[in-house]
């Protein structure tokens, strides 16, 4: 197993409690560059502090400098080395062409199978790494896994600076935005875990998230000239398209950010040019996606697809729907949503028909099976609801950003702006879509800015997502430090607030960031890289091996060794390949695992006591009672079965093959062994011929 060692060594009347009119910190057009001067200087310079702070706590926890080749990509654990594989891949190949000629021709991530991974994964910026790295002049003093690990912490410093644009847009001082940047790195727990699976696609793709957030928020301020818009909308269009290009969930993020733009539209914070232009810029982003992933079916096949192209035909049909009195808007908007989620559904239930996709099923099982709607014995959602990543929030993360003063002005800030909004949704939908009700509008005591509108809708539906699933909150956490940074500068009561609460002490916080900086440790597991060092010098380079995902990604990444199967769960003959090569952590005979086997066409497989013998679950959530769950067969240990389980006639596999008795010494040989891994080679059997056989 692995451990890390420790290491020695203008004037007018108050407009009352409106957000319409906030004013801004600089006035004077000398004082505005001076601001924006210094403001840039300080955001730009908390993106680097927080580049530079995780890059250490990165170099502190491994000794990474310090460690061997094979176990800095060891390092890249589960999917994280599947895709880092294939960034020394494409710098291994001879040229770029034949590079790129081999990711969409692979033959050694799946056996048996030739697959197109650009087709497949979103590994484009592996690809423009591997390119870059080529073409500049670093070689000689940066090693490839260095231009790698620091371009993802590079990214960072964007993220920051994303949210310092954010809190600055929305409360005209820059104050804002370092207070947002101080909160995002003191609550580096829960804004990030980019330190330690550098690879993951969300480490790529949230930074660019927050980008488009800061340029929808710009977007949305009153009274943007023309020109700015159209260069606003293209910044929305370029960070959108990077983000859905770095991660394959990105229809589902993007799905809770249409639903944000709907709901503003219904309750009359948009104009129809704004909807329309940010739903646009959704669609075009995507449709480039698909273009480049070569006409990736599960796109096309995406909700938010359906749900945008559901909601503008509505809209376009569905005239005067922001007319009448406050009933008759209401009803109409509940007929409204109801025709769009039903053309939703309709749409997207005749693509996946046509398309015959299948590659997102098993999200939809998983989130069935969350919510209650049916319990589930499929492996695939049965594997995701048994990761604590996929559980419910923890409180203890309430905890800790409650003791970094995030929490408490936060909570304050959504209350008043969430009544707010409340307040002034009813005043919209009491007021006729005429002229004249404009007019009114600009004369209410509340009144709320649409970009405002926009952050406080997004902050509640991606805090709703993080509640239900943990691995989400990198979605929420992040924001929430731009927007309550608006509640403190924004308004000076928050402010006010935190001294009643005596939380503006100097020295909570200080201690403990140098305390994780000073901590140093090293990357250790001799076992991981002793098995890694015997395939690479022991068995054949087109040698296909089988085992779990996690360790197979790391096998393909550090050996270059054939798979059966890996992490990347997008694809459903793949899901149902993983079940099947699991057997043997199953009830299964040595025949059956054996036949399984060799119809992937494996060679050897890796056997891990930490799996068959696994203790990290409770009864029902290991990966032994998931197989028996699928199987039909009693689950091992005391405890409750459902009555229509079975005893399995055979034992545990994993256990069995131990014995070296036959059958189990007549179809595997063992190989390798340490005190973590067990590896045998799959014997072939001789074919029959006819004249054996009869006729």
């Amino acid at each position: 197993m692995t451990s890390l060692r420790q290491r020695k060594g203008s004037k007018g009347k108050d407009p009352g409690p409106s957000v319409q009119n906030l004013k801004p910190d600089c006035g004077f057009s000398w004082w505005t560059v001076l601001c924006v001067m210094t403001g840039s200087t300080v955001g730009i310079s908390l993106g680097l502090l927080c580049c530079i702070y995780v890059a250490t706590l990165h170099e502190n926890d491994l000794w990474f400098s310090n460690i061997k080749e094979v176990e800095r990509e060891i390092s890249f654990r589960t999917e994280c080395g599947l895709y880092y594989s294939y960034y020394k891949q494409m710098l291994k190949a001879p040229s770029i062409q034949q590079g790129l000629y081999e990711l969409i021709h692979d033959n050694t991530t799946e056996s048996k199978r030739t697959i197109n991974i650009l087709q497949r994964m979103n590994i484009y910026q592996e690809v423009f790494l591997s390119i870059l790295y080529r073409i500049l002049p670093i070689q000689t003093y940066l090693e490839p896994i260095y231009f790698y690990i620091y371009t993802v912490f590079a990214l960072q410093t964007v993220y920051v600076i994303a949210l310092f644009i954010t809190s600055w847009l929305l409360s005209d001082s820059w104050l804002a935005g370092a207070l947002s940047g101080v909160w995002y790195i003191l609550n580096r727990l829960d804004t990030t875990r980019v330190e330690f699976t550098i690879s993951l696609r969300e480490n790529w793709s949230i930074p660019f998230f927050a980008l488009q957030v800061a340029a929808i928020t710009c977007y949305l301020r009153p009274q943007l000239k023309p020109i700015h818009q159209r260069v606003v909308l293209w910044l929305v269009f370029v960070s959108t398209f990077c983000f859905c290009l770095t991660w394959q969930f990105n229809q589902f993020v993007l799905l809770v950010q249409a639903l944000i733009i709907f709901t503003l539209d219904c309750l009359d914070f948009l104009t129809k040019e704004q909807v329309v232009s940010l739903y646009l810029m959704q669609v075009l982003s995507l449709l480039l996606v698909w273009l480049l992933q070569f006409c990736n079916s599960m796109i096309l096949g995406s909700l938010v697809l359906s749900f945008i192209v559901s909601a503008l035909f509505i809209k376009h049909f569905q005239t005067g729907l922001k007319t009448g009195g406050f009933v008759i808007r209401v009803g109409k908007l509940a007929l409204h949503t109801l025709l769009v989620l039903t053309l939703t559904f309709t749409i997207n239930y005749s693509a996946k028909k046509i398309l015959q996709l299948k590659s997102d099923e098993h999200i939809f099982k998983f989130i069935k099976a969350k919510f209650g709607f049916g319990a589930t014995r499929d492996f695939d959602a049965s594997l995701y609801l048994c990761e604590e990543a996929f559980g419910l929030l923890p409180l203890d993360t309430f905890e800790r950003l409650a003791g970094t003063v995030l929490l408490y002005p936060y909570l304050c800030t959504l209350s008043v702006l969430f009544i707010l909004l409340l307040l002034v949704a009813l005043s919209n939908l009491s007021t006729n879509g005429s002229g004249q009700a404009s007019k009114e509008k600009e004369d209410r005591t509340f009144r709320m800015r649409p970009d405002v509108a926009y952050n406080l809708l997004h902050t509640v539906f991606f805090g709703l997502l993080a509640f239900s699933t943990m691995r989400m909150k990198y979605l929420w956490t992040g924001h929430m430090c731009p927007f309550a940074a608006f509640g403190v500068c924004g308004k000076e009561v928050w402010s006010l607030y935190l001294r009643v609460l005596h939380c503006n002490t100097k020295t909570m916080f200080w201690p403990r960031l140098m305390e994780e900086i000073s901590e140093l440790r090293e990357f250790y597991d001799p076992d991981t890289v002793e098995l890694m060092e015997w395939i690479r010098l022991k068995t054949p380079k087109r040698a296909v091996f089988a085992g779990s995902m996690q360790l197979l990604a790391g096998i393909k990444l550090c050996t270059g060794r054939v798979l059966t199967n890996h992490p990347h769960y997008e694809d459903q003959a793949l899901r149902e390949r993983t079940r099947q090569v699991y057997q043997i952590y199953a009830r299964q005979s040595a025949e059956e695992v054996h036949k399984v086997l060799c119809s992937v066409g494996a060679d050897y497989i890796v056997l891990e006591d930490s799996i068959c013998y696994e203790r990290r679950h409770s009864r029902g959530c290991r990966l032994r009672d998931l197989l028996d769950l699928a199987n039909g067969h009693i689950m091992d240990g005391p405890g409750e079965n459902e009555p229509d389980l079975i005893l399995a006639t055979h034992p545990r596999f994993c256990e069995a093959i131990k014995t070296d008795m036959p059958p189990y010494s007549t179809l595997f040989t063992r190989v390798f062994k340490n005190k973590t891994f067990h590896v045998y080679k799959l014997k072939k059997l001789k074919k029959k011929n006819k004249a054996e056989n009869g006729p």
